[in-house]
């Protein structure tokens, strides 16, 4: 079984080298718990306020053999710059002072309403970091398939989109993310206490669905968040996997993630090392939904005495076992849907 290391800075790293408010620290492990792009995700803070303006290398420029006394041809790399902006989402966990009088233990149920705001957070930001488009929601931010939404007019990207074969509206996605600071970062707000706030407003009078007012106790929650790709090959998309021919097993799910494999820019260069504070390397990570999963487990499940393969292998991540596909680690999401449109 392979060990991946996991010293990549996550959002808790990125935190702790904050040191700001320490009340903030629970929630941040919350979200890292029930969130997995938090898991594997580079972190950075924004250089632009709440935006982070990247260069985006589109060209290596040309080279040429030399000769004596023969000059040296003039090249250079082609870029563009983009602006990334972040977007935020928030949440009240409010309780009734009257249930917390009755309780034994107040402060339990608090904590229980809260996980169930950051919960709820959490998914709300996995939905988005795959699905949302600043073209029809500018109060959020670009997530990734807005990046990678055209196989045949999505420029440079287009060539990272794999066509799993779907025709209709009942396809999914599978996506191999090099997560890195020449890949795929989460970017926070310039100064922010790693994007999340929390925040405990006591007391306060609210109101019911008639309007009539009654206290409760809050507590606030918010995460500000966005997305930088600063190369585009160092992620892959597997679109158009039709889920209904999935499950009737007559999609090649191990024949799709060898053309992913093989579409990454880095796939070589997997090990990440942290030694003196400095992240190099791209982290590949696969995310899938629990449908996928399934169907790629039953795959990769010995189904007689003839067959003896061993097609999904765990892997090790901080401890703890995950499945893995050539030693870039398996996550499942539910943010992933079963109802995208088809990808042309």
């Amino acid at each position: 079984m392979a060990t991946i290391g996991n010293s990549f800075r996550g959002i808790i790293d990125h935190y702790a080298s904050t040191n700001r408010n320490g009340d903030v620290i629970p929630a941040i492990e919350a979200l890292h718990r029930l969130n997995p792009l938090m898991q594997d995700a580079h972190v950075i803070d924004c250089n632009d306020g709440s935006g982070h303006i990247s260069r985006i290398r589109t060209g290596l420029g040309d080279v040429a053999w030399g000769q004596l006394y023969k000059g040296i041809i003039q090249s250079k790399g082609t870029s563009m710059q983009v602006r990334d902006t972040t977007g935020f989402v928030e949440r009240l966990a409010t309780i009734d002072t009257r249930y917390l009088e009755k309780v034994k233990n107040p402060a339990a149920e608090r904590a229980d309403e809260a996980n169930v705001a950051l919960e709820a957070i959490a998914q709300d930001v996995q939905v988005n970091f795959f699905y949302a488009d600043t073209a029809t929601t500018p109060e959020r931010f670009k997530g990734v398939a807005a990046r990678y939404n055209s196989i045949t007019n999505g420029g440079a990207a287009a060539t990272q989109i794999i066509d799993g074969g779907g025709t209709g509206s009942s396809n999914t996605s599978i996506w191999i993310l090099g997560w890195g600071p020449s890949g795929t970062s989460l970017i926070t707000p310039e100064g922010s206490t790693a994007g999340v706030q929390r925040k405990d407003m006591g007391v306060q009078r609210v109101y019911d669905e008639q309007n009539r007012p009654y206290f409760a106790k809050e507590e606030y929650f918010r995460q500000d968040i966005g997305v930088k790709v600063a190369d585009w090959r160092q992620n892959v998309r597997i679109a158009n996997i039709d889920i209904n021919a999935v499950k009737a097993g007559t999609v090649d799910l191990f024949a799709l993630l060898r053309r992913g494999y093989y579409k990454m820019q880095n796939r070589r260069d997997t090990l990440i090392e942290n030694t003196d504070g400095n992240v190099t390397g791209i982290k590949p990570v696969i995310y899938m939904n629990r449908d996928l999963l399934e169907a790629l487990d039953a795959l990769s499940t010995n189904s007689g005495a003839s067959d003896n393969k061993i097609r999904l292998m765990p892997e090790e991540i901080a401890g703890k076992e995950i499945k893995g596909y050539r030693e870039m680690p398996i996550r499942e999401t539910d943010a992933l849907i079963n109802a995208e449109q088809r990808v042309i």
